[in-house]
Order: structure tokens, then sequence, then C-alpha cells
């Protein structure tokens, strides 16, 4: 059954070699109950090691079922270790987050096993320790963990059993019960491979082999007894790849729970990462939003036209180049809707007794809606206005708080420069002006201002609508062209909403392109924390992914249990880090009047697709370093 030849196991301590076997030569036959004897550094457990395909030899052979282990691939070995073999260590090795059941039926897992759940209660049960089932293992004595670790051994089987001073760690009342425990076992067909220090452990074998300075000095056969297993259950399992995923998914998700604390830190970077990113894009998009809202307000596909060469021409008030008949003749073009003039001047209000300097600004019907005025009460011009030049004004907030604070000022007369004009609405605040503003403004019909207030014929700008079916660059060449024929020369320039629109719309993807590499700068730091703490984990848990791969566990599934665990995580902090994003942006919009948070759906998506890329990018070096540990040196941690 069990063949070795010649094998020789040497460690290197430095430059120095120390070799723990030397030519061992021995056979192990099925149904045996063999106890290999020795001082600590004989050499024993190393040589168990090596029968339980843990750890390897230096040099010779080792035969299994008379197949050559040597030529065994790691998942070779671990499929042995999880079908034949059983373990059985004198510090237990059980895993600490698990209860004794899932304990007993990890191998079961790996195995596929089908009803390892129904399986691990009758072990337990036999061992009479079905009650603490439930239980973790810091909550059973010596002696229960020692039994839960042989039900363990049992569940896919056990053909061969190995127990390393299994008794090493109990009191004297345990160790005889684990003993018995053993010799059943022996008595029921399994082969009982033992190590032990102890003789009057060693006399409950029927084979005894000592073991000193890495030789065999001595192999006695106390009786020929050699039992088979009967009735060997066969186990009905499941070997496909979405089981396999299930059950690494089980296994990820409890050991995230069962680590909270490590987890959140883990977490940590990939919450504030997508929390942030989520956050500037927001307040990016309701700026946008803001600026874009205040344009439409100024008025869509409307062109102003202005006297002189640009904005800043020193020249342009001596200008008076544009006047009403420009705008009449505008008004006829049949790719505009209307077109306004617009006039201004300075003047003094009166009202009673008080006076007080304020701006008169001349339109027409459609002036206060292009440039985003609303009327709070009474009513706007009518063509009947402007026609009749009527002697009619509205006044802004400031005006009507200056001088009618406790009183209707609608019907009201007022004077400005000493012409009476009848207030017939109320503006309201101006929220498209930049900073605000504590100047008095009036709004009049043009030809009121033009023929009852300044006498002067020229304006200082008109306003045109393009139709919305129209391309507002050609109407404004073609009104460029209509103006230039008319003076003769172009002593005029125009300002287009929808140039301006598009200029915010081009600098805020300029900005939502910086935007998107900050959040990939803050993705790649987040995921960088995920791989740190990830590595930390494994260090952590060297133990832990040495018992699992001594219970056949390959490295495949040390991989996907490692790698589904920081998926997870970056998944769960995406999540909350939305959240977090989410209640921020509320808290925001709720106390802030002038900005806003803006969330829409696919930056949420993208966020969770990068968080879930994160994690498997920075996810794949700590859980492939997890896979390549040897079990032996993982099982040898502490």
């Amino acid at each position: 059954m069990l063949k070795l030849e010649n094998i020789n196991k040497n460690f290197n301590l430095g430059k120095n070699k120390v070799q723990v076997l030397n030519d061992i030569n021995l056979e192990i036959k099925k149904g045996e109950f063999v106890a290999i004897i020795g001082q600590s550094g004989s050499g024993k457990s190393t040589l168990m090691n090596i029968i339980g395909c843990l750890d390897t030899q230096s040099s010779g052979k080792y035969y299994i079922d008379d197949k050559d282990i040597s030529k065994f691939s790691s998942d070779e070995k671990a499929s042995l270790r999880r079908k034949k073999f059983g373990f059985v260590f004198q510090r237990y090795n059980l895993i600490s987050n698990l209860t004794a059941l899932e304990n007993v039926c990890l191998p079961g897992i790996y195995e596929g096993l089908e009803d390892r759940k129904t399986k691990g209660l009758n072990l337990l049960d036999k061992l009479d320790i079905k009650e603490k089932a439930y239980s973790k293992p810091n909550q059973l004595s010596g002696g229960q963990q020692q039994r839960v670790s042989i039900a363990r051994a049992l569940i896919n089987g056990g053909e061969v059993i190995l127990a390393d001073e299994p008794t090493g760690a109990l009191d004297s009342k345990s160790g005889i019960m684990v003993m018995e425990i053993l010799s059943n076992l022996h008595k029921n067909g399994h082969t009982i491979i033992l190590v032990t220090h102890d003789k009057n452990v060693a006399n409950y074998a029927n084979r005894i082999i000592e073991i000193k300075d890495g030789k065999i000095i001595n192999d006695k056969t106390k009786k020929n007894e050699k039992f088979t297993i009967q009735n060997l259950d066969k186990n009905k399992n499941k070997s496909s790849f979405g089981y396999k995923f299930l059950e690494a998914l089980k296994m990820a998700i409890s050991s995230i729970f069962s680590h909270k604390l490590r987890s959140f830190l883990t977490m940590l970077g990939i919450i504030i990462g997508i929390a942030s990113v989520i956050c500037v894009v927001a307040l990016g998009e309701g700026s946008q939003e803001k600026i874009l809202s205040s344009i439409r307000a100024i008025g869509t596909n409307t062109i102003n036209i202005y006297p002189g060469k640009n904005f800043g021409d020193l020249r342009a008030g001596k200008v008076k180049s544009l006047s009403v008949d420009d705008s009449r003749i505008l008004g006829m073009q049949n790719y505009l809707d209307y077109s306004t003039p617009n006039t201004s001047t300075s003047g003094v209000i009166t009202y009673k007794n008080l006076s007080l300097n304020a701006n008169l600004r001349g339109g027409g019907v459609n002036s206060l809606a292009v440039n985003g005025i609303e009327i709070r009460t009474g009513r706007s011009f009518e063509l009947s206005d402007i026609a009749n030049s009527s002697s009619v004004v509205i006044i802004d907030q400031n005006t009507k708080n200056s001088f009618f604070k406790d009183e209707d000022p609608l019907g009201k007369n007022i004077f400005f420069n000493q012409k009476p004009l009848k207030i017939i609405g109320i503006a309201k605040e101006d929220e498209n002006a930049f900073g605000g503003s504590d100047n008095l403004r009036l709004y009049a019909p043009f030809s009121t201002v033009i023929n009852k207030i300044t006498g002067d014929r020229h304006i200082h700008s008109i306003t045109v609508k393009v139709k919305d079916d129209i391309n507002a660059q050609l109407a404004e060449e073609a009104i460029v062209s209509i103006l230039t024929q008319k003076h003769g020369k172009k002593d005029f320039f125009t300002r287009n909403s929808d140039t301006i629109k598009k200029t915010v719309e081009s600098t805020m993807a300029t900005m939502r392109l910086l935007i998107s590499s900050i959040a990939l700068i803050s993705l790649i730091v987040g995921g960088i924390g995920v791989m740190n703490i990830m590595l930390v984990s494994v260090s952590e848990r060297t133990k832990e992914i040495g018992i699992r791969m001594a219970i056949g566990a390959k490295e495949s599934d040390i991989l996907i249990q490692f790698l589904i665990e920081a998926i997870i995580l970056c998944i769960i902090g995406g999540i909350i880090g939305l959240l977090t994003a989410y209640s921020f942006g509320y808290l925001f919009n709720s106390i802030s009047g002038n900005f806003y948070m803006k969330f829409s759906t696919m930056p949420a998506i993208i966020a969770l697709m990068s968080s879930c890329l994160v994690g498997t990018i920075f996810g794949y070096l700590p859980a492939k370093n997890a896979s390549k540990l040897n079990p032996i040196d993982a099982l040898l941690q502490e």
C-alpha cells in the first residue's frame, strides 16, 4: 500500500545542510496499526509529513498503491490527501471562525461531497460530540477538539489516518479516549499511522517502528492483525465549476464577516475612492446643469448684436451704429422669430420726497424673457405699449424695497429724470446675475425710453431669436451680412448663446476628463490598499491556508477563494461608497443654495464595475501567493 525506498530529507540552515531522514526504507500494508516512535528531532514528524504528501523527500522513491508520488502534480497530491488520508494533529488545527460541524465538513466541500452535513453529524454523533456541532473551537475542550479533528479525518473515508502526537496536548483521560477511538477505527479497517514519543501510546499499535537521528533502528510487529474496511460508502460527489464557485463564494463571505475590522480596513480605500469620484462627478454635472440653465434662461438660439469691434472696445460707447430700423429689418427675416432693440440710460428715480440713482433699460415684448427676468406680480409689456410709447415701467426688487417697503407699488407713478412712469409690474430677483447687485433697475418699452426719456434714436444692442429649426451659426452669418451691407462696414459684433453653450459644454467635457483621471488614480490607490491588506491577510492566515491544503484543497481552490474575497470586498466597498456619496449629496443639496449635486445611473454602474475590476486585478497577486504556499510550511506557522 505505502512503500518508501531510500528516502532522504535535507534542510538548509543558512550555509549548513542538515539531514533529517537518512535512507528510510519502509512498507506499510493496508489495515495495519503502526506507531512511529522517537525523541524530539528524530525525524518522525518529517517522515509522517512525507507519507501524507504534505512534504517531499530530497531523494528516494515513495509509492502509494504502486504509483510513484514524485511524478504527481500538486493538485494530484491534494487529491490524495483529500481522498485517501485523514489527518489528526497534535494541536487539532481547527479553523477558528468555523463551527465544529463546518470544520468536519470542510474536506467534503473540496471533494464535492453532496451529503456532507448529514455525514458530518453522524460522525460527530458516533464520537459523542454531536451536541457541540455548532460550537466554535474556542468553546470546546482539548478532547472535544481532537474528536472533531478525527471526524474531519473520516468525512471523505479516511482510509489512512495519520495521527501526529494526537494525545500530546490532552490530559490523560482525554488521551485514553482518543486512543480508544483510533483503536476502534483500526478494527473497522482503517490503516492507522501514529507518531508519538510516548511508549504507552505506541503500545496501542500492532507494529512499532523506532526512529533515531533520521534512521529506523527498530521495526517490531507485536500482532499481525489487519482489518479491512467493510461496506466503504461510495460518496456522491459534485465537481462542476458552478458548484466549486458557489462553495468558494460561501467560504469567502463567511471569512469576510468573521473578520469585520480587517474587512472594513480592506474596503476603506475603495469606499473613499468611489465616494469621492461619484461626488466630484455629481458636483460637476450639477455645476454644468446650473450654468446651462442660466444660459437657457438668457435664451437659447439667441444672438446679441453690439456696437464696436468687441467686448472691451474703448470706442464702443462712442459708436452709435445700431438703430431701431436695424432691428425692424432683422425682424422681417424669415429665419428669425423676433428682433428686439435694447437701450439703457442712467438717471434719478423720485417718489414722494425720496430720490435715488437708477438704471433704466428699454426693450421689446420679449426682452425680459430673453434676459431670464420673470415677473413676480403685475404684467409685462404688450405690443400696444411698444407701439404707443406708453409711460409704463417694471421695477426690480431693490427698487421696491427702497421706495415701497410698506405699500403695494402697482399702479403708482414714479418719476425718472422728471418723467412720470406708471408701475405695471415687479420683477423677481435676477438669480442668474453673478454675485448679485445692489443697483436699482427699471424696465420700460424701448420706444418709451427713446421717445420720452433720452431722445436718442440709436440703441445699445439688438437681440434676435433664431427659429428652432435653423442653424444658429448660419443665421449669425446672415445677420452679419445684412447689417454690414446696410452700414457699409462692420461696426458691430455678435454674441451667439449657442456658441457660449458649446464652449461651456466643451469646458465641462475637459473637466470630466480630468475628473475621470482623478477617479482612475483614486481607484488605483484604493486597489493598492486592497492588495496590501490582502497580502497581510494571507500572511495572517498562513496556518489556515496550510490546514485547508492539508485536508485536500487544491491550489485553484485557494486561489479562487482569496480572489473572490478580494472581489466581494471591493464590490461591497463600492456599494458603501455609492451610499456614502448619495447621502453626502442629499445633505449637500439640502444646505447648498447656489450649487447642487446631480447624480445619474451610469457613473454608479461604472463605479461598481470598476470596483469589481480593481478587486480582480489587485486581488490576484495575494490570491496567487496564498495558493503557492507549501502546505507543511504553512501548517508550522503560528
